[in-house]
């Protein structure tokens, strides 16, 4: 009688090891030109790579004494921030052509001031809902591209809607300022960190930069860190 002989099948291969995502947490205010032209330079880096990140954007205002009702022009605002009358234009001009060059469509023709803290609230309660980085790129194409009023609840609610959240949640959670204690948190971690303009990204809690630099910067970036991880 013969038996016949078994063998072991071949051995399952480990699967490859998937590194951690590279966590980029983004200081951002909605009414900074360069941290929407910095936030399509970053995504040009992240498309170039191909590296997997997690985003997160915090709080950050450039002018938390300005009304919800600012009367005046893009010149009027930019006067009282600092600016001399012949130093404006040239300044806009400077600014329309880097957003266009990132593909951006700014118009200060239209675009108005506004306190930004109840928008920052809405990009907080849109993290709770895991679209907050929707929210952020809509908050800033009303901004800069469609002249929409950023500082209104209504308007807002509007906004939020708009990517497919619900309008009278949004609306009851920015009446009940529900997530004025997160965007000041995120203020005060701002200042501890020692960052005195925006955007300014914090790589893995490790690497920060400042300002919307060449999209190289931002590859360069990920490839050293992604690197480090595969070899750990």
């Amino acid at each position: 009688m013969y038996l016949s002989q078994t063998t072991d099948p071949d051995p399952v291969p480990d699967a490859p090891t998937v590194p951690a995502p590279i966590k980029v947490d983004v200081w951002s205010d909605i009414a900074c030109p360069w941290c929407y032209i910095g936030k399509r330079k970053f995504e040009t880096a992240l498309d170039d790579t191909g590296i997997a990140v997690e985003i997160e954007y915090h709080a950050y205002e450039l002018a938390p004494d300005l009304p919800e009702e600012f009367e005046g022009s893009e010149q009027d605002y930019l006067e009282i921030r600092g600016y001399s009358a012949d130093e404006v234009q040239p300044l806009l001009a400077r600014l329309a052509g880097a957003a266009k060059a990132v593909g951006l469509d700014f118009d200060y023709d239209i675009l108005r001031h506004t306190n930004m803290v109840k928008g920052h609230q809405l990009i907080r309660w849109a993290h709770s809902k895991g679209r907050q980085l929707d929210m952020v790129e809509r908050l800033l194409a009303a901004h800069f591209e469609e002249g929409r009023h950023v500082g209104r609840d209504e308007e807002l609610a509007d906004l939020a809607a708009e990517i497919g959240l619900d309008r009278v949640e949004a609306l009851a959670a920015l009446a009940e300022n529900r997530y004025l204690r997160d965007v000041r948190a995120e203020e005060r971690r701002a200042k501890e960190l020692g960052i005195r303009g925006v955007p300014y990204y914090v790589f893995d809690n490790t690497y920060g930069v400042s300002g919307a630099q060449d999209p190289s910067v931002f590859a360069d970036i990920l490839r050293q860190l992604s690197g480090r991880k595969e070899v750990s």
